[in-house]
Formats: C-alpha cells, sequence, structure tokens
C-alpha cells in the first residue's frame, strides 16, 4: 500500500512524456503511396487514379485505359499483397484477380497482375504494368486479330494507347476469346 503513490507518481509522468511518435521513414510513405494508388486504380473511378498519376503524366494514357478495360472485363481482386520495393526506386504491387477475359478461355486459371511504380523525390513518376497471363491469352488475341480484325480496328482502335473505348473492348475480346475457345474444342 505504501508503494502505491509512488506507483501512481510514475505512471502520471509517463503518461506526459514527450517522446515524439515515429515517423514513417521516406520508404515508407512511398509505399503508402503505392498503396494508395492501387486502391485509386481498383476504385474503377478515373480521378483519384488521375491524382495518383500526376506527376507521371507518361504513363496516364496506358494505365487509365487499364483501369477502364478491368472494369469492363469485371476485375475482382481475389488476392492482394502489400506493395514492396525491389531496388531503391521501384516498388511492386502484385494482384490476383478473377475476370472475364480468364473465364471465357476457361483455362481455371487467375491472374496476378503487377504494377511497378518508379519513384523519384518520394514522387510515384512512371507506372507499368506486367502480366502472368496464361498462354492461351496470348494465343487467343493472336487468333483474334486473325479472324476477327474487326475488333481490333472497331472497339478496340487504341488498344492500350489510350484508345476511347477500354470497356467495350474488353467486352469484345471476351464474346472472341469464348469463339476462340469453341473453335479449339471444334479441332
Amino acid at each position: 500500500m505504501r508503494y502505491l503513490p509512488v506507483i501512481a507518481a510514475l505512471l502520471a509522468v509517463g503518461g506526459c512524456s514527450t517522446v515524439p511518435e515515429p515517423q514513417a521513414s521516406s520508404g515508407d510513405s512511398r509505399l503508402i503511396a503505392a498503396e494508395k494508388l492501387i486502391d485509386a486504380f481498383y476504385s474503377f473511378d478515373p480521378k483519384p487514379l488521375r491524382l495518383a498519376l500526376v506527376d507521371a503524366p507518361a504513363s496516364q494514357l496506358r494505365i487509365l485505359y487499364y483501369q477502364g478495360w478491368a472494369e469492363g472485363g469485371n476485375y475482382a481482386v481475389i488476392g492482394r499483397q502489400q506493395c514492396e520495393f525491389v531496388n531503391h526506386d521501384e516498388a511492386v504491387c502484385a494482384i490476383t484477380v478473377r475476370d472475364d477475359l480468364i473465364a471465357a478461355l476457361g483455362t481455371g486459371f487467375w491472374v496476378t497482375d503487377s504494377f511497378h511504380l518508379t519513384f523519384q523525390d518520394g514522387r510515384i513518376v512512371k507506372v507499368s504494368t506486367s502480366s502472368n497471363d496464361p498462354p492461351d491469352f496470348g494465343a487467343g488475341l493472336a487468333w483474334l486479330q486473325a479472324e476477327r480484325p474487326e475488333i481490333m480496328s472497331g472497339p478496340c482502335l487504341g488498344f492500350f494507347d489510350g484508345g476511347p473505348s477500354p470497356g467495350d473492348c474488353v467486352r469484345a475480346v471476351v464474346r472472341g476469346f469464348r469463339e476462340y475457345r469453341a473453335a479449339r474444342r471444334s479441332e
């Protein structure tokens, strides 16, 4: 009982500590920016994505097109790893999605898209993507170009280069992939 006032005094002094909270390192703030860009992408709202890409003007057309493509292809995130640095100025964010394209191919395989974000002075200055698409994806696109060229000259005009209708494009490709799959089964 006699130690109770001492303990109370120590707790009171400790509660008034002026030790500052740890601040996020520049790497942490960059990873936060990377995660926010991924959130913006999968919001399917181009406004926050444009803001996230403000310092990456050369990447805007392609990434905004991809966002429209992903929305039109009904991309649903089924696995999301935290973004991580692969070198001093590049972070990679891996996102596994379920989508209409792969479903149309019937591969039973879900794709992991990787966003590669380059930083300069703490800002995202470049964004590119890569994917582990199954071989049928490339074969299906090649089949479409040969058998359904009107898709590439119509709704897919400007394919991943700022074209005006990424949603219409992906829906046409999904229909084409179903045709490709049916043609392969009949061979």
